[in-house]
């Protein structure tokens, strides 16, 4: 049987936008599946969301309780995947800051031997657009702190477009992944890197969102701050 793709969306008042998710999305990687993940959103996305998927087969919904935050909406769309036998699992956003025009690109590299694809803004090729210098500073200087202290070469530890191969989620206990907010990104490449997996970085042109408004916030991001430093004295195997 060929292999199955399945891309994560969490979503929390996305309404208006995942109707083109969907379209915009299957379009670029027509032989993927969606799983939104759903934080009993407010405006009614998940019932929106239902009602899609019962059109689209390669549409599903998982639905949560409340605003359990990023991480756990991945690790919870991870292991639904996981369970169903998906070959690849991808990370995106539903803001439309992540261009699906990368998807086949990544998945190629997937296929073709890398555990894991990050959709990167800082190796050559890569970027951002509609950017404040204050927002640039924070994110390569974010980016290069926990780059210094974790002693890695990955570029784009706080990027959220990524593929992940089945076996390389696998490879990480993912029962010991502690962060949930900025944090996740860097503690889940960095668990993969110390398992020794193939972590490759695809220059993507990150867009600032279209739609919504950003999840950061202070408390964000003074956790990963301090979530480096546990991730760099805890030694322990992934």
């Amino acid at each position: 049987m060929p292999d199955r793709a399945l891309i994560v969306v969490p979503t929390y008042n996305e309404r208006d936008n995942v109707a083109e998710v969907v379209e915009r999305f299957l379009a670029a990687a027509p032989e993927a599946e969606l799983l939104f993940v759903d934080d009993n959103s407010p405006d009614g996305t998940g019932a929106l969301l239902d009602e899609i998927a019962a059109r689209d087969r390669r549409v599903h919904v998982l639905h949560r309780a409340g605003k359990l935050g990023l991480g756990t909406a991945y690790l919870e769309g991870f292991r639904w995947g996981m369970e169903r036998g998906f070959d690849y699992l991808l990370e995106m956003d539903a803001d439309f800051s992540h261009d699906p025009k990368y998807l086949p690109g990544m998945l190629a590299r997937a296929r073709a031997g890398a555990d894991v694809v990050v959709g990167s803004r800082y190796v050559d090729g890569g970027g951002t657009e509609n950017w404040g210098l204050s927002r640039k500073v924070i994110s390569r200087g974010g980016s290069l702190y926990a780059r210094t202290i974790l002693g890695v070469k990955v570029r784009d530890l706080t990027s959220g477009f990524i593929c992940w191969r089945r076996t390389a989620l696998e490879a990480i206990d993912l029962g010991s992944i502690a962060s949930n907010g900025y944090s996740f990104q860097i503690e889940m490449k960095y668990r993969a890197l110390r398992a020794g997996l193939r972590v490759e970085e695809l220059p993507i042109v990150f867009v600032d969102r279209r739609v919504g408004q950003s999840k950061m916030s202070r408390a964000i991001f003074m956790e990963a701050l301090w979530v480096v430093w546990k991730l760099r004295l805890d030694r322990r195997d992934p």
